[in-house]
């Protein structure tokens, strides 16, 4: 055979295969071909599955329809309050209309990062500190609803933003430890208060129940003289009271009749007894 047509030949034969390349193409179910028919849109999406576009007249652009993890850097943000943060994000979002995302955007990847990082710095700018760190959710809801709006026209949805971490400065953190441990005193001091209230009440119930029979109050001091002596071996001088000396003396002053001496109190008589407990 003539060289010069085997050449022919072999050039035909690759160009085939390079043109047929082009032409068969398979799309996963992910997957949606946006195709330009002479730079031209056309009408929707081609995919999944097995497609022709013929080129050089047609050209397509593969468009993924999962959910994409963006991790937004960390960005230098100073609160209401004047404090002075790092925070990083996390956003989930995925193309619904690949046709726009092709078109309306130069590359909707970057477009959204972009937006999310502007996003993150103007909406945490106006919160303070504390709900920051309280109301992390609240402010999700909203980090999500803006981003969602902005890149509604590029048919991206963007599914959540969450605040993934707030690196705070160590002058900062120390001061926030020293109010956590005032806020924990605070509470102990109230828990104790309540307790000695509680306490005094039940005290106040117990005298008015003790005042009502006086022989009640003369068996808890002989009750507490048992105490005393059982449990340490020690002399203790403590004052009697004139009304535990007065049930003895009526007592005593009942004997009496039967030749039992007679013990005499005076009444009048400031001074209290003693007695010693061994």
């Amino acid at each position: 055979m003539n060289p010069m047509i085997l050449l022919f030949v072999l050039i035909f034969f690759l160009l085939g295969i390079t043109v047929l390349s082009r032409w068969v193409n398979i799309l996963m179910e992910y997957e949606r071909g946006v195709t330009f028919w002479l730079g031209k849109l056309s009408e929707r999406p081609k995919g999944p599955g097995f497609i022709f576009v013929f080129w050089p007249f047609e050209t397509m652009v593969k468009v993924s329809l999962q959910t994409v993890v963006l991790d937004v850097p960390p960005q230098d943000i100073i609160t209401r309050d004047n404090v002075s943060v790092k925070v990083n994000a996390v956003v989930y979002y995925r193309v619904l209309d690949p046709a726009k995302a092709v078109v309306d955007v130069v590359d909707y990847n970057y477009a959204t990062s972009q937006m999310a990082q502007t996003t993150l710095r103007s909406v945490l700018g106006q919160a303070d500190l504390d709900e920051l760190l309280s109301e992390r959710e609240q402010l999700n809801e909203k980090l999500q609803e803006i981003v969602d709006g902005q890149t509604d026209p590029w048919g991206i949805k963007v599914a959540a933003v969450e605040v993934k971490h707030v690196d705070l400065p160590q002058e900062m953190q120390r001061a926030m430890a020293r109010q956590a441990e005032a806020e924990r005193e605070k509470r102990a001091k109230i828990i104790h208060a309540e307790g000695e209230e509680q306490a005094s009440k039940a005290l106040a119930r117990a005298a008015n129940e003790v005042s009502k029979n006086p022989v009640t109050l003369q068996l808890r001091y002989l009750q507490t003289l048992s105490d005393i002596a059982t449990e340490r071996n020690s002399t203790i001088i403590f004052p009697l009271p004139i009304e535990l000396l007065k049930a003895f003396s009526n007592r005593f002053g009942g004997q009496a009749s039967n030749g039992a001496p007679e013990l005499v109190v005076d009444e009048g008589d400031e001074d209290a007894a003693s007695t010693e407990v061994s």
